[in-house]
């Protein structure tokens, strides 16, 4: 995510290196080089002057005290910016009062309506709120039918519509919603390849009818300069509260998030960053902003550790170091692969995208693993020292794996085992234990 953006301004931030002062002379070449990056990332030119703008009046004449660089300022300086173009803060959904609180998505076609409602479905139902999936596409073939497949995948009912009517199809998925005590209503609307009166007439009569909390504009990162005329389109006919882009793991040069913001003053509310029901992740410029300038996102990384880590039993951590079995290693596989691929994942550690484009990540090596684990008997996963030379070569059989490849699967675990031991002298955190776990 905002990969080119990041590549580009990282250039920008090496030429800063060699300021010497914050004259004029000095700051025309790196906001030069700053001004064609933004422009190559597909941010609006009209936000681009702004910004460099405002860096200059900021920075230019600055007297710094001795132990502040020059680079360094700047690089605050880009960071505050970009920071306030994001939208200084994330913006949470808004909740009815009274039950059900109802979350209008519009957006045009492919822009996808229809996944994106299943994984906002999914983030609400793990915070405790009991949602409620409809889909008011009746017009493309199969649409409703891939959104119920999607609310069975993650387990979220589904109102399947009787009637050809929009207005009939809401009408009936909101008083559903109350008899059943959901909280949350979703409902997925059609679109249409470009904007058109007709499809703005539709989506005016369902917020007429259905009165919702928040109407999401959903966009696909990728359309680039095309989103601000389709955004404030959409805006204009029904009142956008909310912005959701998707598809920021494609070749999205991330210049849409940047404009959209500003050009229109909606607040971004959620990313799409993959195809995984869980792949859905709030909004927040500071965070995104230290993302694209390189430092890192560890509150993200944080957050998803502590979410995959709760949902693994309490049985799970043994509290003798020989207890660890293949059994503890499969549950914390399993949770592991749920948090994204390894590459997303170290992205959000501060210097990782230089260190990422040079190594060589291995994205089967967790699926492998957890092969040959499946592919032991009970008795060998929870008493691993049984495992002879026969069984090691039956288990690489069975898992499509090598025998070194179950050699160094059992190796790792004595050395977890050795590591637990260590930290139950040391009483470490359970967190340093857990990224050692982790690490396997």
């Amino acid at each position: 995510m905002f990969e080119q953006l990041s590549e580009r301004l990282q250039k920008v931030l090496r030429r800063l290196r060699g300021l010497r002062t914050l004259s004029v002379s000095e700051l025309e070449e790196p906001l030069r080089e700053l001004r064609r990056s933004l422009l190559e990332a597909d941010v609006h030119v009209g936000i681009v002057r702004e910004f460099i703008e405002r860096i200059r009046q900021r920075a230019v004449g600055v007297e710094l005290p001795a132990m502040v660089l020059p680079e360094q300022f700047v690089l605050k300086l880009i960071y505050e910016e970009l920071v306030a173009v994001l939208g200084k803060q994330w913006v949470p959904l808004r909740f009815a009062p009274k039950p059900p609180t109802r979350i209008l998505l519009v957006g045009l076609q492919g822009s996808g309506k229809t996944t994106t409602a299943a994984k906002l479905a999914l983030y609400l139902q793990q915070r405790g709120r009991h949602p409620l999936l409809v889909s008011c596409d009746l017009r493309r073939p199969a649409a409703v039918e891939q959104l119920e497949r999607l609310a069975a995948t993650i387990r979220v009912p589904f109102f399947r519509p009787e009637g050809t009517a929009v207005a009939d199809v809401a009408g009936a998925a909101l008083r559903f919603a109350r008899l059943r005590a959901r909280d949350v209503l979703i409902v997925d609307t059609a679109g249409r390849l470009a904007v058109d009166e007709p499809l703005m007439e539709e989506l005016r009569h369902l917020r007429s009818l259905l009165q919702p909390e928040e109407i999401l504009f959903v966009c696909d990162a990728m359309s680039g300069q095309d989103a601000l005329p389709t955004a404030q389109a959409f805006h204009q006919a029904v009142g956008v509260t909310g912005i959701i882009l998707t598809k920021l793991d494609g070749d999205a040069r991330g210049g849409a998030a940047l404009s959209l913001r500003a050009a229109t003053g909606i607040p971004v509310k959620f990313l799409g960053t993959g195809e995984r029901p869980e792949a859905l992740e709030p909004f927040h410029p500071e965070r995104i902003a230290s993302r694209i300038l390189g430092m890192g996102d560890v509150a993200t990384l944080v957050e998803r550790l502590q979410q995959q880590i709760a949902d693994v039993p309490a049985t799970a951590v043994p509290a003798d170091p020989d207890e660890v079995t293949f059994e503890t290693v499969l549950e914390y596989l399993r949770s592991l692969r749920k948090m994204g691929s390894v590459s997303e994942l170290l992205s959000l550690l501060p210097g990782a995208g230089h260190w990422l484009k040079t190594a060589t990540l291995d994205p089967k090596a967790l699926v492998r693993a957890e092969a040959i684990i499946l592919s032991m008997t009970p008795e060998e996963r929870r008493n691993p020292r049984i495992l002879n030379a026969s069984r090691r070569r039956r288990i690489a059989y069975g898992s499509g794996t090598t025998v070194q490849e179950v050699n160094r699967l059992v190796a790792h675990l004595e050395q977890m085992r050795k590591l637990w031991r260590q930290w139950k002298r040391a009483r470490l955190p359970n967190a340093a234990v857990l990224g050692k776990l982790n690490k396997l």
